[in-house]
């Protein structure tokens, strides 16, 4: 196998990816897709599943298939894993994606009840998916791997963001951990933690700091750029590009680590 053909998965793996059927999960999803994968996502929105499957068949693909979940429902957890087996026969891959973005304000007038809902969302659902998904991964016949979303907040305070920093910091500790547990069974765990990426989902997070700090949506943008040592948004598609890399051969090397595809952000 040349340097080349290592930097593409192998064919044929078989791939959940939660909250994927929009956002940076969708563009995964698919590029798992492309790469010859067979891809289950699960995701909160019913409009957005009914969406990704009417495309699937208009274009006649039928490439990925979809289960209605809510990821901090252990119940609906166990289905998704119900219709794993039956789309899939087994898994090869996960992609704990699936988040929120939590509330935005400061701690002391924060709602307890958004806070509890964003560390079930961000950090209990990575729990639930992984217990469930290790017993298939122990099986997979090239070696299993989990892929964590988290977050620069992960690596970096955020302030008036402290439910979502302080999950997305948690995450990267259950990847180390779990990089631990698991490598003797031949299943390597790592981290990404985007930057500030293009999409819907950035620009509802700055509309909500901008407010609570009185500023602009412009102004409010352009401080945010202006952190970022490249000076610019990460893609979806960069995100999706280093997740296809760690589960290619050439990414068989790595594990237990939390990589930034952010531009550098300096500070948050």
């Amino acid at each position: 196998m040349t340097v080349l053909q290592m930097l593409k998965p192998h064919a044929g793996l078989r791939v959940l990816v939660t909250g994927g059927a929009s956002g940076i999960g969708l563009v995964i999803a698919r590029a798992f897709v492309d790469a010859g994968s067979r891809v289950h996502v699960c995701d909160a929105s019913k409009d957005a599943i009914d969406t990704l499957l009417k495309v699937e068949e208009s274009a006649e693909l039928n490439a990925i298939t979809a289960t209605l979940a809510d990821v901090s429902d252990r119940a609906a957890v166990d289905r998704v894993f119900d219709d794993v087996a039956t789309q899939l026969g087994g898994l090869d891959v996960l992609i704990n994606n699936a988040g929120i973005a939590g509330p935005t304000g400061g701690i002391d007038e924060m709602d307890v009840g958004e806070w509890e809902q964003t560390v079930d969302v961000n950090l209990n659902a990575q729990f639930y998916f992984a217990r469930r998904a290790v017993p298939l991964l122990k099986e997979a016949r090239e070696g299993g791997s989990i892929i964590a979303l988290s977050s620069v907040a992960g690596r970096l305070g955020y302030a008036f963001r402290t439910p979502y920093s302080a999950t997305k910091w948690a995450v990267v500790g259950l990847t180390k951990s779990l990089a631990i547990e698991l490598g003797p069974d031949n299943i390597r765990v790592n981290a990404i933690q985007p930057g500030i990426v293009k999409g819907p989902r950035i620009e509802r997070v700055i509309s909500a700091r901008a407010q609570q700090l009185g500023l602009s949506y412009e102004d409010m943008e352009k401080d945010y750029l202006a952190k970022i040592s490249l000076r610019r948004m990460t893609t979806p598609e960069e995100v999706a590009a280093t997740a296809l890399f760690l589960c290619s051969p050439g990414g068989s090397g790595i594990s237990g680590q939390a990589i930034s595809v952010c531009g550098n952000v300096e500070v948050l």
